[in-house]
C-alpha cells in the first residue's frame, strides 16, 4: 500500500513573532534605496574614521600567515557533518586564545565566542563547520593541508576557510580594543549539510535578542537576502525479491527506473523560472549482489523553490507518478521527508540598511556584489524565522569536496575584512 505523506505546512513564509523583530526591522529598513546605500555608505565612512577600526584593520591586514597556517590545522581535521567535534573543540580553543569571552561548544557541536557589547542585543556571525561526508576519505589519502604562497590546498580548506576568516576578524577587533553597542557573537556551526541543525540551535538561542545574522560563505562578492526552501525526500521502493534464477518481473528496480524517468520529465520545475524553483534525484540504491533481486530500495529527492505553493505541488506530482507505478507494477512506494529547510523572503530587504551596508564595504574593496533573494544555507533559519540576515558569497578557493580541494588566501583576507567592518558598522548601530 502506498505511504506518501502529504506536507504538514508552508514552510517558508518569514513569521515575525520575536519579541522586538518588527522594531529591528524598522530599524534596518530604510525609506528608499537611495537613502538605504547612503546610509550604508555613510556608516562604512564614520566606521573607517574610527581609530581602533582602523588599528583593527592594520592588525588583520598583518594577519596573513597566521590565518593560512590555522586553516591548515583547522582544516585538516576530519569532520564530516555530525562528527565535526575535534574541530569545534580547536575552534573554540582558538576563540579563546584570542580573548573571545564566554566561549562553549556545544554538544551540536556548536563553537561560539563573544565580544560583549551593552545594549543587550546581538549581531551574529556565522560560519559552518562541517564538510561534506566525501571529504573524510580525500583528507585520508591527502594528508595534512599545506601552504603555498597563494593557497591553503588540502581537503578540507575551502569550507574551513570561512571559519578562519571569522575568527581572524574578531582576533583584530579584540587586539583593537574595538567596543561594540551590541554583542558581537562569532559561531562556527555544526551540521549544516545534514539540515542547518547548529544553526537552527544557535537561532533559539539567539533570535530575540538579535539584531541580524550574517552568514559568512566568501568575500561578499555576491549578497543574499532570501532564502530558498528546501525540501529532502527518501523514496522508499519495495517488492518481490529472490534469486535471479527465480527473477523476472516484477522488480524493484524496475519500479524505481520508471519513477525517476517520469519525474524528472515533470514540467512544473521549468513553469516560473523566477521562482528558482528545482527538482534533482541523486542517488539510486538497492541490491548488493549480482544474483539476488532485490526486496527494497530507494531514491533521493531534493526540491527547491523560493514559493512553498510550488515546493508542495512538486511533491503532490511526484506522488502521484509514484501511485501511477504502483498500479502499473504491483509495487510498494514510500516517502521518508529527510529534511524540510525553510526559506522565506522578509519584504524590503534588498534596501535595506544590512544590505547596503556589506554592498558598500564589497565596493570598497574593489567588487560589485550580486545580490540574490535565493539562499540555501545557514541564513535560511533567520529568514524564515522573521529576522533581518544575510549571505556573504563570492570566492573562497576551488575543487569544493574533492581531492585537490583548496583555499584563496586573498579572498580569505577579503571575507575577514568584510567580516571586521560589518562588525565595525552594523555592532554599533543604533
Amino acid at each position: 500500500m502506498s505511504r506518501h505523506p502529504a506536507p504538514t505546512g508552508r514552510a517558508g513564509l518569514a513569521r515575525h513573532d520575536a519579541v522586538g523583530v518588527a522594531a529591528l526591522v524598522l530599524l534596518l529598513l530604510s525609506a528608499s534605496p537611495g537613502a538605504a546605500q547612503a546610509t550604508g555608505d555613510a556608516g562604512l565612512a564614520t566606521a573607517l574614521a574610527d581609530a581602533r577600526v582602523q588599528a583593527a584593520l592594520r592588525s588583520l591586514q598583518g594577519d596573513d600567515g597566521r590565518a593560512a597556517e590555522l586553516l591548515a590545522k583547522i582544516g585538516g581535521i576530519i569532520s564530516p557533518s555530525g562528527t565535526e567535534h575535534e574541530r569545534a573543540e580547536a575552534v573554540g580553543a582558538e576563540m579563546r586564545a584570542i580573548g573571545l569571552q564566554s566561549v562553549r561548544v556545544d554538544d551540536m557541536p556548536n563553537a561560539v565566542g563573544i565580544i560583549p557589547g551593552r545594549s543587550g542585543r546581538a549581531l551574529v556571525f556565522v560560519s559552518t563547520l562541517d564538510d561534506l561526508t566525501t571529504v573524510a576519505a580525500f583528507q585520508r589519502a591527502a594528508g595534512p593541508p599545506r601552504v603555498t604562497a597563494e593557497r591553503v590546498v588540502g581537503p578540507g580548506t575551502n569550507t574551513s576557510a570561512t571559519t578562519v576568516a571569522m575568527l581572524a576578524a574578531a582576533r583584530a577587533l579584540v587586539q583593537a580594543g574595538f567596543e561594540p553597542e551590541h554583542d558581537l557573537v562569532f559561531a562556527a556551526v555544526a551540521q549544516e549539510e545534514t539540515g542547518l541543525k547548529g544553526m537552527r540551535r544557535l537561532y533559539d538561542e539567539w533570535r530575540d535578542r538579535a539584531v541580524a545574522f550574517v552568514d559568512i560563505l566568501g568575500d561578499g562578492r555576491g549578497i543574499t537576502y532570501g532564502a530558498l526552501g528546501i525540501h529532502w525526500w527518501r523514496v522508499r521502493a519495495s517488492g518481490p525479491g529472490g534469486h535471479t534464477l527465480q527473477g523476472g518481473l516484477p522488480n524493484v528496480n524496475q519500479a524505481i527506473g520508471r519513477a525517476v524517468d517520469r519525474i524528472l520529465q515533470l514540467e512544473r520545475p521549468h513553469a516560473h523560472p523566477e521562482l528558482r524553483t528545482v527538482l534533482n534525484i541523486s542517488i539510486l540504491s538497492s541490491g548488493e549482489v549480482f544474483n539476488h533481486k532485490p526486496e527494497t530500495g530507494w531514491f533521493s529527492l531534493d526540491v527547491r523553490s523560493l514559493d512553498s505553493g510550488e515546493i508542495a505541488g512538486i511533491e503532490d506530482e511526484v506522488r502521484s507518478v509514484l501511485t501511477r507505478v504502483e498500479a502499473e507494477l504491483g509495487m510498494g512506494f514510500e516517502m521518508e521527508e529527510v529534511t524540510r529547510i525553510p526559506g522565506g523572503q522578509i519584504p524590503g530587504m534588498e534596501s535595506s540598511g544590512l544590505v547596503l551596508t556589506a554592498v558598500a564595504i564589497a565596493r570598497s574593496m574593489g567588487l560589485e556584489p550580486r545580490l540574490s533573494n535565493s539562499g540555501s544555507a545557514n541564513l535560511n533559519v533567520a529568514i524564515a524565522g522573521g529576522t533581518p540576515a544575510i549571505g556573504l558569497g563570492g570566492e573562497r578557493g576551488g575543487q569544493r569536496g574533492y581531492a585537490d580541494e583548496w583555499a584563496d588566501r586573498a579572498a580569505l583576507m577579503r571575507s575577514a575584512r568584510h567580516v571586521l567592518l560589518l562588525a565595525a558598522v552594523l555592532g554599533n548601530a543604533p
